[in-house]
């Protein structure tokens, strides 16, 4: 897994954001949280995290996307209790703790099919579909992440093999935002992924700029 500090300025408060397969930091590295560091975590080929990044804040915003809250799943529920992380909100954006799942997550078929055929022009139709329409679409190509092809294959082929090894642990997600126009995890799976969550319908794509401002920044700018 990669950490990266956006800002790391030694506020007391840290927004920690656990982005979705194929991310980098280059998508969402000009939000800017007021009186906050900001790290983001990506590249989920393993799941190792660096705690001691975590040393001396008082307070953590937990903020997962598409993997990203399965991975923050499987990492904060196995080993958070021991750490007593002072983590205060953690918001679900648009993915579920069962990423490979026919009625939680993205059906087993699809995931499949997305790894064996992934190429170049199969991964430029895949971030076609997480935006919202064409406009948006133009505008995510110019903050698009640069990892490599085989890269992001390895990762689907790790998130695979760590899903169906590993047990979901038990964490405790306080909100989740279910995008109602998301193509990548149909929205009446997350749904049933989260009965019993407090959860938000918006009209969202999968990847939505205006989510982000919000749950990147004016939602922090607000505390």
């Amino acid at each position: 897994m990669k950490q990266k500090f956006i800002i790391q300025e030694h506020h007391p408060r840290l927004l920690l954001f656990f982005a979705g397969w194929g991310a980098d930091e280059t998508p969402f590295k000009s939000y800017h949280p007021t009186h906050s560091d900001y790290m983001i975590c990506y590249d989920y080929r393993d799941l190792f995290f660096n705690a001691e990044d975590l040393a001396g804040y008082s307070e953590i915003n937990l903020v997962g996307w598409s993997m990203g809250v399965w991975a923050a799943t499987q990492l904060f529920g196995t080993w958070n209790a021991k750490c007593n992380l002072p983590i205060k909100s953690r918001i679900a954006l648009n993915g579920t703790p069962y990423p490979i799942d026919e009625q939680r997550g993205i059906p087993p078929h699809i995931y499949e099919g997305t790894l064996d055929g992934l190429s170049g022009a199969s991964l430029h139709k895949f971030l076609r579909r997480m935006c919202a329409g064409k406009e948006a679409f133009r505008e995510f190509l110019t903050v698009t992440p640069t990892r490599p092809l085989a890269e992001l294959k390895e990762e689907l082929i790790r998130i695979k093999e760590m899903y169906l090894t590993l047990p979901t642990p038990t964490f405790q997600w306080q909100e989740t935002v279910i995008g109602t126009n998301d193509r990548i995890i149909p929205p009446e799976n997350q749904l049933k992924a989260w009965q019993g969550i407090q959860t938000l319908q918006t009209e969202d794509a999968h990847y939505q700029a205006e989510l982000f401002h919000y749950y990147l920044e004016e939602r922090w700018t607000k505390n």
